[in-house]
């Protein structure tokens, strides 16, 4: 009898189809970070409005440097004692082959570079909602740089560097909820327990100024979180990436409804502002979660997390920190629910075979999706406060409190939002002289 023939597995090779919609996938992700913007700039008054989309947009700047420079290396680079990554090939990117395939996807290294590049924008971005009104732009540049190198590159490597310590652990997260979202909302904590609060904070109104904007913003968000998620399994082959695109509308969804019902009955009615939160909170939720749990899964994990997430942004009326747009109560709170949830909701049946408790898989992945929150959660919380004390006690991380009653739009980037002097009608401008002229001449009569 003849002796068996053992096949060599296919290598894969480049496709067309899973290249290209990874291309579209980082667009996506990138666009989420001026919806960021919006989102943020319209929940701060007018005088803090530039600064708030300014705080996002120099993101777009800074990160994608250093990112080149040294940020893809650090974070996905060959593994250096489970906690950070290092291949110095890809440090300025000079040295990776156009066609040169990410290890066991069908996708340029390029392309997954690139699509990562656009998560690493967003992190820090989403700090910023916390320390609004207060921040000199200049501290700003310098803290998210630090943050980046310090933070952000080492738990990406440590949740989905091969050789990762949580990676090699099995914490699950698809597509962010430890090192997106529970990192930059414990950085959050971290600076405003060191900068303190703003002025008239629980004593002024401190309104939105512009809800239009907040849910021109959320509604970018939502639009690019597909992208963000579904994006994040690199490819469709399986149909897992459509499960994900899926559970991300569909918790989504529940998040709002979720909200505006807890809204509704506790303080008697529905909000657009209570909308736009309720779906953020419910697209944090599902990052880590989506891949592993069903949509009636999702559906719960995004009900879930609208109620808390709902109940927790008061909490720093409460404990007395002043996170401006609740990046803590809705990203760090809907980060960890998301991903301890996985522990109960994991279906076995989506990106991997793990069960939670209601599926019979007991509370083993419960345990481990603890260990990750709460090392990323701790390590972010520290590290980022650390950096903040630093910068304040070397060249000042607020501006004075002139400045920030006055408005740090003028302050630091003399400019402002919206020009109500100009000509175009209204009261303003050439209005006012005419109705200037009218009641001189009654007063001549």
């Amino acid at each position: 009898m003849a002796p068996a023939i053992t096949l060599a597995a296919e290598a894969p090779k480049l496709s067309a189809a899973n290249t290209g919609f990874m291309l579209i996938a980082s667009a996506l992700v990138l666009i989420m970070t001026p919806g960021l913007a919006f989102f943020y700039g319209g929940m701060v008054r007018v005088k803090s409005t530039l600064n708030m989309l300014m705080m996002s947009f120099i993101s777009m700047g800074i990160i994608t440097i250093l990112w080149v420079l040294y940020g893809f290396s650090l974070a996905f680079g060959t593994d250096r004692g489970s906690f950070i990554g290092w291949t110095s090939d890809w440090v300025g990117l000079s040295k990776i082959g156009l066609t040169e395939l990410w290890p066991g996807y069908t996708i340029p290294i390029f392309v997954f570079m690139v699509f990562q590049m656009m998560f690493a924008i967003i992190t820090p971005a989403l700090i910023s909602g916390a320390l609004a009104d207060r921040v000199k732009f200049t501290a700003w540049s310098l803290f998210i740089a630090l943050w980046a190198t310090l933070v952000y590159f080492p738990v990406a490597h440590w949740v989905w560097g091969t050789g990762g310590w949580a990676f090699n652990l099995g914490v699950i997260d698809f597509a962010g909820g430890t090192a997106v979202h529970i990192n930059a909302g414990a950085a959050a904590l971290g600076v405003i327990l060191v900068i303190g609060k703003r002025v008239g904070f629980k004593k002024d109104p401190m309104r939105p100024h512009s809800l239009p904007l907040v849910m021109l913003g959320s509604g970018l968000l939502w639009f690019g979180w597909f992208g963000f998620n579904a994006g994040s399994w690199l490819g469709n082959d399986d149909g897992v990436g459509a499960l994900m695109f899926v559970n991300t509308q569909v918790a989504t969804a529940a998040a709002m409804l979720a909200w505006l019902i807890y809204e509704k009955i506790r303080h008697g009615a529905f909000t657009t502002l209570g909308a736009a939160s309720g779906a953020v909170a419910g697209l944090v939720a599902i990052t880590p979660s989506g891949g592993a749990v069903s949509p009636l899964g999702a559906i719960a994990v995004g009900a879930i997390a609208g109620v808390l997430c709902a109940m927790a942004v008061g909490l720093k009326y409460k404990f007395g920190y002043d996170d401006s747009l609740d990046v803590v109560g809705v990203h760090m709170v809907g980060g960890v629910i998301g991903s301890l949830l996985i522990g109960l909701f994991a279906s076995g049946k989506g990106q991997s075979t793990v069960e939670g408790l209601f599926y019979g898989g007991g509370l083993t992945q419960f345990w481990k999706q603890c260990a990750g929150v709460f090392a990323v959660l701790g390590y972010s919380l520290v590290v980022s406060a650390i950096l903040a004390f630093i910068i304040d006690k070397t060249m000042g991380m607020r501006v004075s409190e002139d400045e920030e009653i006055a408005g740090i739009d003028q302050a630091e980037h003399a400019e402002t939002a919206y020009d109500f002097s100009g000509a175009g009608g209204g009261i303003v401008g050439g209005s006012v002289s005419a109705l200037a002229g009218t009641q001189s001449k009654k007063v001549d009569a």
